[in-house]
């Protein structure tokens, strides 16, 4: 029996609304606190959404230098770690994790968690060049290695470790019960977006940046109108290419046709108004916005650049190089359901992966 819930160094970059933010944050709510606490520390210039919530579940919230300047934040993690006796340290940053895993290395933090939640695409100029070399790093003071799937894995880690069984997989697991199917939600959304019933509704929830290829998506729903006047496209998020998607929109004459919805919390209320989820992205890990729209019924057309660990399930993957318009076919054919495979619902149920999580990090704390 443990006296005191074992503290966890969650090692965030910008917390803002983004993917790998989601997949804590699930684990965060679905873990047993009076075992287990995740503290977080955060780049200092996040809009950090997540801070009360995490506060009110019993974690501490650390802001601290970005790791844009290296020595000020290596010193800051590793004046942390030591003032709050940590044990495990948990990074979730990629390719970036080298930093804070080198300051819990000088902080001698016995255990040092490498997570890879992605890949990269040479179209990212700078930041793709930084991920290749800092790739061969990432794991170089780390103890443990996770990813989010063998895709993302053998990215970072390469096979020989992959194929050893040095490399643990943790699903981006879910709340299962969230993303159930609701006609009721179905009906409101669409009402609130001026969906009529023979309407056919795209979604696509994502950051505004350049891994989710919003142009090309656009491009696509251009097409798709010349074949279904009246569909509409969802699109959910902040970013740095907000304004410019929203030019664009108009640039291709879609505007009117186009809802651009923000930041919202009720994705799983979106997802039912949805009748097909599309993701042209350049590059992904294990999307968690698939698993949410595959649970909730939803048929995925996607990159050929997206993980296949999900094509056993309602998945089309096409590549980027195809024309819009034979995207425009696929989300026109493409079905929805009202329930979820049983085989995936199995597979990502945040309840299971969480007590996994647990046990790992209880079975290596070091009390």
């Amino acid at each position: 029996m443990i006296a005191s819930p074992v503290r966890i160094a969650q090692i965030m970059g910008i917390m803002e609304n983004g993917g790998v933010e989601a997949i804590v944050m699930n684990y965060d709510r679905a873990i047993d606190h009076d075992r287990v606490q995740f503290d977080f520390f955060v780049d200092e210039t996040s809009s950090f959404p997540q801070r009360a919530e995490i506060e009110s579940l019993g974690g501490r919230c650390y802001l601290v230098p970005s790791y844009a300047h290296p020595i000020r934040y290596i010193r800051a993690l590793k004046r942390l770690f030591r003032e709050n006796e940590y044990t495990i340290v948990h990074a979730q940053i990629n390719t970036m994790s080298v930093f804070p895993l080198f300051a819990a290395w000088l902080a001698r933090v016995p255990v040092r968690i490498c997570h890879n939640h992605s890949t990269s695409h040479r179209g990212e100029g700078f930041k793709s060049i930084l991920k290749l070399l800092l790739r061969p790093f990432a794991k170089l003071f780390a103890t443990h290695y996770f990813a989010c799937g063998d895709t993302a894995a053998r990215w970072i880690y390469g096979a020989r470790l992959v194929d050893a069984g040095r490399v643990s997989v943790l699903p981006n697991a879910i709340d299962l019960s969230r993303f159930h199917f609701s006609p009721e939600a179905r009906a409101a959304v669409r009402a609130e977006i001026g969906a009529e019933s023979d309407t056919l509704v795209v979604g696509h929830i994502g950051r505004f940046m350049f891994q989710k290829n919003h142009a090309f998506l656009l491009k696509i729903f251009q097409s798709l109108l010349a074949i279904r006047p009246n569909a509409l496209l969802i699109l959910t998020g902040e970013g740095e290419l907000l304004a410019e998607t929203q030019a664009l929109a108009t640039t291709l004459g879609i505007e009117r046709n186009v809802r651009f919805l923000g930041v919202r919390r009720d994705a799983e209320r979106l997802y039912a108004a949805m009748d097909v989820f599309c993701l042209p992205s350049y590059y992904e890990g294990l999307p968690v916005v698939m698993v949410e729209a595959l649970t909730n019924g939803l048929s995925c057309v996607v990159s050929d650049q997206v993980t296949r660990e999900l094509n056993e399930f309602a998945v089309t993957q096409l590549s980027l190089d195809e024309a819009p318009a034979v995207w425009a076919r696929a989300l026109a054919a493409a079905t929805r359901s009202e329930t979820a495979p049983e085989a995936l619902l199995a597979r990502f149920d945040i309840r299971q992966t969480a007590k996994q999580l647990e046990a790992f990090y209880l079975k290596h704390a070091v009390l």
